[in-house]
């Protein structure tokens, strides 16, 4: 493999691999934002049997859940931010693949081509040694 094909690999390979690392990165976000949601239910559920049994808890519910709508508001627009950007990591990360696949294919015909004029040249080099030894 010739070097400029060597480096055309090496440089999408790190593409590719950064790419990996930021994908997981969003992952991990979305992972920890998905559970952030989760734990907003559950308070909000705890609160709620809390205000079942105590009176001085049902009368601060309303306030409390007002609270809780804007937390779960914002903590479901970052859900919905980090959709968008998981998608466009994907995306990336695809289009980094198939880059990375042209080059490697491109490097692969380049080295066949290589061999099968190699092959030839060999061919011709016996094809004209056995001409000279008809030849004498």
């Amino acid at each position: 493999m010739t070097a400029w094909a060597q480096s055309l690999i090496r440089i999408s390979n790190y593409e590719v691999e950064t790419l990996q690392k930021r994908l997981a990165e969003i992952t991990a976000r979305r992972a920890s934002a998905e559970m952030r949601l989760a734990v907003l239910d559950a308070e909000a559920e705890v609160e709620r049997e809390r205000a079942r049994h105590d009176a001085e808890s049902g009368l601060l519910l309303q306030a409390y859940l007002n609270g809780w709508k804007a937390r779960k508001g914002a903590a479901e627009s970052d859900l919905n931010e980090l959709d968008v950007e998981e998608h466009g990591a994907r995306d990336a990360l695809t289009g980094a693949f198939e880059e990375l696949k042209k080059f490697e294919h491109v490097a692969e015909t380049t080295r066949l081509n290589a061999l099968i004029a190699a092959g030839r040249r060999e061919t011709a080099a016996f094809d004209e040694l056995g001409l000279r030894r008809r030849a004498v």
